[in-house]
């Protein structure tokens, strides 16, 4: 049993590092299924259920000076590579596929919520708007919605599990789908001329940024997002606060800001924001999945089942958007999974299309990351209501 804060800390930063490891040697064939996010997680509450970690003073100190500083620094740091004006570039009919996606996410979450909200606990509402920050944005925006909510550490296990099984399966069918371009693009009537000059400028300019990462990129990147989450904690003492607007959430708030104006600054440029902000994120997972119990995952079944009825949801009314307003199949397929599946999976998709158009892919999921933690919040103040 680990009594000590400091050793409580060093094991999960410890294990994190060994899954990052073995995700890095790996070659993508075991991960490509199991995101080492979740591993992290489960492997972590794993620990929990034996009683590994001790809810000492000291222990509790580190979980809850550890998290809520490097909550918004990570925040920060993941929006960092998120630039407006790049974004903008992509083109009417690209925007509007993404919002279309992010949209009728938002729409099955409410669909299956009025459909399960009988069978669930009064309080898992929660849980869904934290998986919606995730499905709109990423994993980072999952735990962003976690803090500035307060959900409970053991309601997030159900979040990691329909975020890994359901996603896994609708990467499956998107990549399945590939094939069957043609044919969906002669159903809506759709041109694509645009595209391929798209992927083309947007290609240009990734390979224009300096790719290499220096000892003083880390240093004044890492320095820059604690400050910004000492000062974004400072300003939201003075907002004011309600039941569902709390310090935390301003906080989260005001770092995801601080992000966006700090993307279309020189910021940009610096190689090494994502790679310390996935350090961030692996530690506060770890530290989550640390007050989490596998025995306390007692409807497993009923929230994979919702996880599937919200993608089911997602399909129709992008299907209907896309017959009215003439989208291409790489446009509606590629926004969905720079929604559901981030970074990590949304270029594969596009890859998948052509090698060309995966700065699209990179660039769509980049604004998942900026609407993932405002839209998971709107959702989750309407399942509050329902």
């Amino acid at each position: 049993m680990i009594t000590s804060g400091f050793a409580y800390l060093a094991f999960i930063l410890f294990f994190a590092g060994l899954v990052v490891l073995a995700e890095k040697h790996s070659k993508g064939k075991f991960f490509e299924y199991v995101p080492a996010v979740v591993l992290i997680y489960f492997v972590c509450m794993l620990f929990s259920t034996f009683g590994l970690w001790s809810k000492t003073p000291s222990v509790n100190a580190v979980y809850k000076e550890v998290k809520n500083n490097l909550l918004p620094a990570m925040i920060f740091l993941m929006l960092v590579r998120c630039d407006l004006r790049r974004i903008l570039k992509l083109g009417p009919k690209m925007l509007l596929g993404f919002f279309a996606a992010s949209t009728s996410i938002a729409v099955g979450f409410v669909v299956m919520y009025v459909l399960f909200k009988s069978n669930l606990p009064a309080d898992s509402w929660g849980a869904f708007a934290a998986l919606c920050g995730s499905w709109m944005g990423g994993t980072g925006n999952m735990v962003a919605i976690q803090g500035a909510l307060n959900i409970a550490d053991a309601d997030m296990g159900y979040t990691l599990l329909i975020d890994s099984i359901n996603y896994s399966i609708w990467v499956m069918i998107l990549l399945g789908m590939v094939p069957y371009g043609m044919k969906f693009n002669r159903w809506t009537k759709s041109d694509t001329s645009a595209i391929d000059q798209v992927g083309a400028e947007l290609s240009k300019h990734h390979d224009s940024l300096r790719k290499e990462m220096t000892f003083s990129d880390i240093i004044f990147l890492l320095g820059s997002a604690l400050a910004v989450s000492a000062l974004c904690q400072w300003a939201a003492g003075f907002l004011p606060k309600s039941d569902f607007m709390s310090g935390t959430t301003w906080t989260v708030l005001l770092a995801t800001v601080a992000g966006v104006l700090c993307a279309m600054t020189p910021m940009y440029g610096l190689p090494g924001s994502s790679q310390i902000a996935n350090t961030m994120l692996y530690t506060i997972v770890g530290l989550i999945a640390s007050r989490a119990n596998f025995a306390e995952l007692t409807q497993a079944p009923l929230y994979i089942l919702a996880g599937f009825v919200i993608l089911g949801v997602h399909a129709l009314v992008m299907a209907i958007i896309a017959k009215i307003f003439k989208l291409d199949l790489f446009t509606c397929g590629v926004a969905s999974l720079a929604n559901i599946g981030g970074v990590a999976s949304a270029p594969i998709l596009a890859a998948a299309y052509s090698d060309a158009l995966v700065p699209i892919g990179v660039l769509m999921a980049m604004m998942g990351y900026i609407v993932g933690t405002g839209g998971g919040l709107i959702v989750g103040k309407i399942l509050s209501v329902l």
